[in-house]
């Protein structure tokens, strides 16, 4: 069978997919994957033959795809909530196919039009990565919904990032994600955490390194880091809310402190502190003090068990979801229903 993935061309979008993707490839379908050239790498490295539709860089239209369609004539098309148009496509090209999804069904509002209202491409089933306890209710009501276990994926790193060996400080992992990050904010959340008696690790993304200055000596600042790895080690993630960490944390049991700034970074704290799992700051009421003051309730070290165990009852809970290889199993049955 030959499966088309079609995504977003970022991180946030296309590593939800990855997954998936190498276990249909894994298990012997031929795998092609749609973005633009800004996530070609991690897909090459993995087999998953990308290639860039028409001449598109971030997002694809339908238009972008039909042709594409002809060409490699797929028996079904996986394609993430970001990218209404490969649904579009896929759907006048009489081609089965499935959403994907990256975390708790997008609220309306934030520049993305909602997967359940496209009405060219009604119907189709959603691969949801979310845990039902945090999912949507009305989605989770109203839609078919196909469970995948979320696997944090990062590419490998050449060198070690951090110090992964056992100390008797805890280990606090800082990130704004590839796209909302901005000096200030990791500046203030910084020296916040710097206060504490803890060893911090800070990945900027898109903020350079020169642009935060002098760092405290316990906190340890990388362009980027592998997230899969350092998660298990975290005893708090202080991040922005991106599904991707949102997820990540949740999946080993670690208790988070969020920071929205934008986009659906709303949504998920919600969901999170009404889980118990974690904390969440505003944009109004962000201070130095206040990142210490909540990032030490979340601490084991410091305050109540009671937001790490919420946070790992959801790992149990994810744990229990069906894993990419079982997914992959069915997806010969879902290219039959077109």
């Amino acid at each position: 069978m030959r499966v088309l993935f079609a995504s977003l061309a970022s991180v946030g979008h296309t590593y939800p997919l990855i997954p998936l993707a190498i276990a249909a490839r894994d298990a012997g379908h031929e795998v092609h994957f749609a973005a633009g050239e800004g996530v070609h790498a991690p897909l090459a490295a993995n087999g998953l033959r990308p290639f860039r539709p028409a001449d598109s860089f971030y997002e694809l239209y339908a238009e972008d795809l039909e042709p594409e369609l002809v060409r490699l004539q797929p028996d079904l098309v996986v394609h993430e909530w970001g990218l209404p148009g490969a649904a579009v496509a896929a759907a006048r090209a009489g081609i089965p196919g499935m959403w994907h999804g990256f975390g708790r069904m997008i609220p309306e509002g934030i520049g993305l039009e909602l997967p359940t209202k496209n009405a060219e491409a009604p119907g189709r089933p959603h691969i949801d990565i979310c845990p039902p306890s945090m999912q949507d209710k009305d989605f989770i009501a109203t839609e078919d919904r196909i469970e995948l276990r979320p696997v944090p994926y990062s590419e490998p790193a050449a060198l070690p990032t951090w110090d992964s060996r056992p100390t008797s400080q805890p280990l606090i992992y800082l990130t704004l994600g590839t796209a909302f990050g901005t000096p200030e904010l990791l500046i203030t959340a910084i020296e916040g955490l710097s206060t504490l008696d803890a060893h911090v690790v800070v990945a900027t993304g898109r903020v350079r390194l020169d642009e935060l200055g002098d760092v405290p000596h316990n906190v340890t600042v990388r362009t980027w880091v592998p997230q899969s790895d350092l998660l298990p080690h975290a005893d708090v993630v202080v991040h922005h809310g991106g599904s991707g960490t949102t997820l990540g944390a949740l999946a080993v049991g670690v208790p988070q402190l969020i920071l929205p700034q934008g986009a659906d970074q709303f949504a998920n704290p919600d969901a999170v502190t009404a889980a118990g799992a974690g904390l969440s700051i505003l944009p109004g009421e962000l201070s130095a003090d206040a990142i210490a003051e909540h990032v030490r309730a979340l601490s084991p070290r410091h305050g109540p068990s009671d937001h790490r165990d919420a946070a790992r009852a959801i790992a149990e809970e994810i744990a229990r979801m069906p894993s990419p290889d079982e997914v992959a199993r069915r997806l010969p049955d879902y290219a039959k229903c077109g």
